[in-house]
Formats: C-alpha cells, structure tokens, sequence
C-alpha cells in the first residue's frame, strides 16, 4: 500500500511509518511550491505526531547525467532541510487537547505551529506557510500485487497525519541554478548516540512511491528475502556502496517479473537494467519550470530513459494516481494504461491551503437482517438477552451488572477479548443498543439489536455504526460484517428461514 506498513520496523511504531511523499505547484498561487509528506497509516481520530521523532521533508538540486540506457539523476551534495518537531500533549485554556510543534527551515528560521489548526502558519514574511494534522488518506490502492487482482479502493474512509510546507519557489529554490530537484521524506529517532556510538537508525524514509512494497518487495517473487527494513534504514541520496549490489539486483529482478506479469516481454534487457538503475536512486522527481499535473508522475524518468527530453515538472500531485501510472510503467512500459478498480482517494485534493482533503469524520455502518420463521418473542428470548451466548463466534462471555450500564467481557474463539456495554434495553418493543468499551480498533462504536413481526414469523436486524480507528476501515469494517453475518445465519438455523 504506497509505502503504508512497509516493513516490520515501520509497522512496529505506525507514528513513524512514512506512508506518501508530495511535490506540486500550488494550485493557489502558481509562484509557489508544495511539498507534504504523511505518517500513520490508518490513523485515528485522536492521532497525535511523535515527541520522539524528527520528521523531515529533503531536497536536493538533481541534474540529468544520462539518458537512454544510461540514464542517470545525479542529486547535489547540498540539501534543504524542513524539519518537524513535536511537543508532549498539554490543554488550552479552555481544556482542550492540543499539540504544539515547530518546523525548522533550510535556512534557520523557525515557525511555531499547532495540530490541527486549519490555517496553518507562516513566516512574519509570509513566504512560508506550513500545516500539520488529521487528513482524508490522498493514496488509493485498487489492486491486489500479488495476483493484479482490480478491488475497489483498499483505503478508503481511511485518515493519515500529514504534513505540508508551501513556500515562495524563487526565493527558497532558486531555480535560476536549476530548476530540476529531488525530494525525500524520512523519520528519524532524535537524541544522544547509542550504546555503540552511532545515532539511532532511520525508522522510514520514501522517495518515489512504491519503492519498498511494490519494487523491493514484489509479490511475485515467491521466496525472496524481506529488505524493506533494511532499504528504509539507508541514508537517503547516498545508499551504502555496500548494499548498492543486492537492491539492484533486487529491483532487476523484481522488474523482470512485473515486465511478465501480462505474458508479454515489452522491456529490453538493457532497459529493463536502465529503469533498475533509475529507481534504485529513490527521490521524487519534480521541476519547478515546467508543469506538474495529475498526470505527470515519472514523466520526467520515463522520458530520460526512453532517451527524450522530459516535457513536464514530474512531481506528484494529491490526486496523482501513482500505482496505475507505476504498473502501467512496469508491466507494459506504456504499451497499455492498466486501470484499477478505483478512480480516486475517498476524498480528492482540495484546491487551497492545505490542499490535503479534510479527515473522514462520517460513522460507516454495517447491518445484517434475516426473516425467521419463528414469533417474535420467541427469537427476542435469545438474542435480547446481552450475553450473546447463543453467536458461535463466542466462547465465553461474563457479565457485570445488570440492566442499563450492564457490561459483558466476551472470549472469542480465536482468543480475542471485547467489553461491550449496555446502553439501552426495551423488551416490549424487543430493542436493545450497546456500545464498545474495548477490544475493537473502533471508536464511537454503538450495535442495536431488533426484532419486528412480519407475517406469520419475524424479522430480526443487527446494525453496528463506528468510526475506524488505526487499523484500515476495510479491515475493521470486514471484522464486523463477519460478526454480524454469522450471528444472523445462526439465527436462520436455529428458527428456519421464512420460505
């Protein structure tokens, strides 16, 4: 998923899982550039940044080495830097919970920022302006890699904390020097040097999208060693000479096999080790002189190794659709654009500051119903009673209380744990609603339970709404439509369907 949980390293501390990495020209004001990274896949709706983390958008000045089968992107040795720091929690004065940061630029000045405030900040000079917080996810992923499978959009109704600079693109570029840059996101452990005299290794950095789940880590290469943990711990624009080897190697192989994906060899070998050599120097590619568009991602690659001149800014917009443009790339070199089962993130990109969609706040509701032939009463005597013994899925269940405010501790069988309380009960009407307490990566969970008479039987309803939280909707929405559809089919079986 771009480079959401790419590796074990990354998935062990989702704070510092760098998951996407933006570069465009502002659809405000078309003198400045944009750059945004984001973290936390899956992120909740109480997400916070990392006190322990610097989090770091790089550029480098990047000239054009080599072309064709030589291909090449040299970066400059100087870097622009714009680093994000982050406080501990603490309450305004109102008692709300707010985290302050601060994001360090290339050339000292610092501004001051808070989470999750829409306006974001700026420089006293306004040639700056940044933002951190809760964001709609801007990557969509529409496939299943391993068998090219369309699905819908994987991610969908899913949140990320993001980051994002704009600045005034003369002023901080220079593109007078040149105007063709590379970028880098990265996240890095900050403090004293270790037991063994080094600074902490890189958590997660991305260049290119992709880099880590789709290239090194192809599906199709069945039996291969894991390097994603290893790649995210080199230091971006200068890969040990070391390890240079084995990703290439990698990257060759794991192109070769996409090039077949199809049944069909469209890359050379020559270039097939051209597009190798290319990604192997893994930061996003983008010109401010030319135009950066939705469609312009690995514009400015393919050209130069397809031995032309590049005609756009390359880049990477919000709504770039990166993994149709890489597949495409990849498995037929253009011959054929491959389109997946999805045609954009849950929510596009917005046009103005700053420019990453609002978060996703709207409860998702799952709902099973089943006719019975059974009266109402006699199924309201199983499934009204809170202590779900009658659902397979449940091994034991203990309950604390009684009536409104009961709680009930179930065991699942595969050894899970849930607390569930008791909101609301009516037997006359054969109503009751209940709300998680734990267990469930959900929040603003709430479950109902009905049962109505139709005809000469009944019909009974279970619906759960809740809100996702770090764990992916579709995960979490296909844990409870699991639920939900066992119980109901356990019903049919105990009482009989209406025929």
């Amino acid at each position: 998923m771009s480079d959401h949980v790419d590796g074990p390293r990354s998935i062990g501390d989702p704070p510092a899982d760098v998951t996407d990495l933006f570069a465009f020209t502002s659809p405000e004001d078309p003198r400045r550039t944009v750059l945004a990274m984001c973290v936390f896949p899956s992120a909740g709706e109480t997400a916070v940044f990392s006190n322990a983390i610097e989090h770091a958008i790089a550029v480098r000045r990047v000239r054009v080495a080599g072309v064709g089968n030589a291909a090449k992107f040299q970066p400059a040795e100087e870097e622009l830097r714009f680093s994000f720091v982050f406080q501990v929690l603490e309450r305004d004065a109102a008692g709300k919970v707010l985290q302050r940061g601060t994001c360090a630029l290339p050339d000292g000045r610092k501004i001051a920022l808070v989470m999750n405030d829409e306006r974001g900040a700026a420089t006293p000079e306004g040639d700056v302006r940044v933002f951190a917080g809760l964001r709609s996810d801007p990557f969509y992923l529409a496939w299943i890699a391993a068998t090219l499978t369309r699905v819908p959009n994987l991610l969908q109704h899913d949140n990320v904390l993001s980051l994002v600079v704009e600045f005034d693109t003369e002023r901080m570029l220079n593109p007078t020097a040149g105007s063709l840059f590379g970028a880098i996101a990265e996240t890095v452990p900050f403090g004293p040097p270790g037991r063994v005299s080094h600074p902490a290794a890189r958590i997660d950095w991305v260049g290119k999208p992709e880099q880590t789940n789709i290239r090194l880590s192809n599906p199709g290469l069945t039996g291969a060693d894991d390097l994603r943990d290893l790649w995210n711990q080199q230091n971006p624009f200068a890969i040990a000479g070391t390890l240079k080897p084995l990703f290439l190697q990698r990257l060759k192989d794991s192109f070769a096999e996409w090039d077949m994906r199809d049944g069909k060899a469209d890359w050379t070998p020559e270039a097939l080790a051209a597009n190798a050599n290319v990604f192997l120097d893994d930061f996003l590619l983008f010109d401010v002189a030319k135009p950066i568009t939705d469609t312009s991602h690995l514009e400015i690659e393919k050209s130069t190794i397809s031995g032309a001149p590049y005609l756009t800014g390359g880049g990477r917009t919000i709504d770039a659709n990166v993994i149709d443009i890489l597949l495409t790339w990849l498995i037929n070199r253009d011959r054929e654009f491959l389109l997946g089962g999805a045609t954009g993130a849950t929510k596009p990109g917005m046009k103005v500051f700053p420019y990453l969609a609002t978060p996703n706040t709207q409860l998702q509701v799952v709902s099973e119903s089943v006719e019975l032939a059974a009266s109402p009463d006699a199924v309201w005597d199983v499934i009204g009673r809170f202590n779900l013994d009658w659902h397979p899925l449940v091994a034991h269940v203990s309950l604390i209380g009684a009536g409104i405010g009961q709680l009930r501790r179930i065991t699942t069988r595969d050894g899970g744990q849930i607390v569930e309380r008791l909101e609301e009960i009516d037997d006359a009407k054969r109503h009751h609603r209940y709300a998680m307490v734990a267990g469930m990566p959900a929040t603003h969970y709430a479950g109902t339970v009905d049962v109505q008479p139709k005809g000469s039987g009944s019909v009974a309803a279970w619906s759960v709404a809740y809100l996702a939280d770090d764990q992916p909707d579709v995960i979490v929405h296909g844990r409870i439509a699991a639920l939900l559809k066992t119980g109901m089919a356990n019903l049919k079986n105990r009482f009989g369907a209406v025929t």
